[in-house]
C-alpha cells in the first residue's frame, strides 16, 4: 500500500535585506553676522560695567552703606505689605467684577462696565490724590439706614490711616485690570466643559471650582504675575496720598539728608530688583504647575519613527473630525511565521 502525503506549499524565499544608506554628515550652518553682533553687545556691556564702576557720581561705598540700613529694610517690608494687601483685595474684587461683566443682567453688567471705565480711564496717581483728600470730601463716615438718623458716626481721619488709604487706592485701581484678566480666562474655557459638567449633575459652584477655574488658571496666571510685579513698582506712587514710609519715599528722604541722590536711587533699585526677581521665579513655577498636560497628547515623533523603521510600514497622524485630537495609525502586526502568512483563511482548502 502506498501512502500519500498532502502537498504543502513551499515557504517563500527570504527577501534580501535592503542596503543601508550611508550616514549623512550634518554640517552646522555658520552665522557670522550673529556672532559679530553678539560680540559687539558683550563688549558694550563690559564697557558699561567698567565705566559705571569707576564713575564717582554713583558713589558705590554709600550704596553699600545704605543698602541694608534699618530704615531702608523697614521701608522694603512696608512696600511688600502694600503689594500683598492691594493684590489680595484686587484679585477678590476683580473676580466679582468679572462675574458681573458676564452676567445676563444688564444692570449688573452696566455697573461693572462703569467701574472699569472710570478706574481704567484715569491715572492711578490722580486716584491716589483723590483718596488722600477723602477726609475733605467726606468728613465723617456714618453707618445706618439712608435718610434716617445714623447709628454710628466716625471721623474719616480717625478711621482711615494713610496706609489704609494707599491700600484702598491701589487695590481699587488694580481690580479694574484684574477683572478683565479673569474674564478673559473664564471665556477661554470652552462652553462644552460647562455643559458637560451640568449634564453630570454638578452645581454651579462645583463646575467653577473643579472645571472652569482650573482650566482658566493657565490663561490667568501669566498676566496676573505681571500685574503683581507692576503693583510692586506702583507702590512708589503712594506719596500722593501722602504716605511716606514706602521704599522709594524713604530713600528719597535719606537722600535729602545726605544731599546724595544717585546712590539712594541705586539702593531702592536694588531692592526692587530683588523683589521682582523672586516674583518672577514664583510666576515661572506657577505657570509650569497649571500648564501641566498642555501638549502632552501629541505622540512621540521619535518613537513613531523607530516603530516605522522596525516594521517597514508607514505610520502617521490622521485628523479626526470633531475629536479635537489626532489619531495615531499603527501598522498591523507582522505574521508570526511563513506558514501563517500562506495559510488560507475562511475555510479554504490546503
Amino acid at each position: 500500500m502506498s501512502s500519500t502525503k498532502p502537498n504543502r506549499p513551499a515557504a517563500p524565499p527570504a527577501l534580501p535585506e535592503p542596503a543601508r544608506a550611508a550616514a549623512i554628515k550634518a554640517i552646522r550652518l555658520r552665522h557670522p553676522g550673529r556672532i559679530a553682533f553678539a560680540t559687539i553687545l558683550v563688549l558694550f556691556f563690559v564697557v558699561f560695567i567698567l565705566d559705571a564702576a569707576a564713575r564717582p557720581a554713583f558713589d558705590w561705598p554709600s550704596v553699600g552703606q545704605y543698602v541694608f540700613d534699618q530704615r531702608i529694610s523697614m521701608a522694603a517690608f512696608v512696600t511688600l505689605q502694600l503689594t500683598v494687601y492691594s493684590m489680595v483685595i484686587a484679585i477678590v474684587l476683580g473676580v466679582i467684577l468679572a462675574v458681573m461683566r458676564l452676567s445676563p443682567n444688564p444692570v449688573v453688567k452696566s455697573l461693572a462696565w462703569f467701574y472699569l471705565w472710570v478706574f481704567r480711564g484715569t491715572p492711578v496717581y490722580v486716584q491716589l490724590v483723590f483718596w488722600g483728600l477723602i477726609s475733605i470730601i467726606y468728613q465723617n463716615i456714618s453707618i445706618g439706614i439712608p435718610f434716617t438718623e445714623p447709628w454710628l458716626v466716625f471721623e474719616t481721619d480717625a478711621v482711615l490711616s494713610t496706609f489704609a488709604l494707599a491700600v484702598i487706592g491701589l487695590a481699587l485701581n488694580e481690580a479694574a485690570y484684574m477683572a478683565e484678566i479673569v474674564r478673559a480666562g473664564l471665556l477661554s474655557v470652552d462652553t462644552g466643559q460647562e455643559e458637560a459638567a451640568t449634564a453630570l449633575g454638578m452645581s454651579w459652584s462645583q463646575t467653577m471650582r473643579r472645571i472652569i477655574i482650573p482650566q482658566s488658571m493657565r490663561v490667568v496666571i501669566p498676566p496676573t504675575g505681571n500685574e503683581v510685579i507692576s503693583m510692586l513698582k506702583t507702590t512708589s506712587l503712594v506719596t500722593a496720598v501722602p504716605f511716606s514710609f514706602d521704599l522709594y519715599t524713604r530713600s528719597r528722604d535719606i537722600s535729602a539728608e545726605t544731599f546724595n541722590v544717585i546712590p539712594m536711587l541705586i539702593v531702592a533699585s536694588i531692592w526692587y530688583l530683588f523683589f521682582t526677581s523672586i516674583l518672577m521665579v514664583g510666576q515661572y513655577f506657577l505657570e509650569k504647575r497649571f500648564a501641566r498636560g498642555v501638549g502632552d497628547r501629541r505622540p512621540d515623533r521619535k518613537a513613531d519613527g523607530l516603530t516605522g523603521a522596525a516594521t517597514g510600514a508607514v505610520t502617521g497622524l490622521i485628523p479626526t473630525i470633531g475629536g479635537g485630537q489626532a489619531t495615531v495609525v499603527r501598522p498591523p502586526a507582522p505574521p508570526a511565521s511563513p506558514d501563517d502568512a500562506t495559510r488560507p483563511t475562511d475555510g479554504g482548502v490546503r
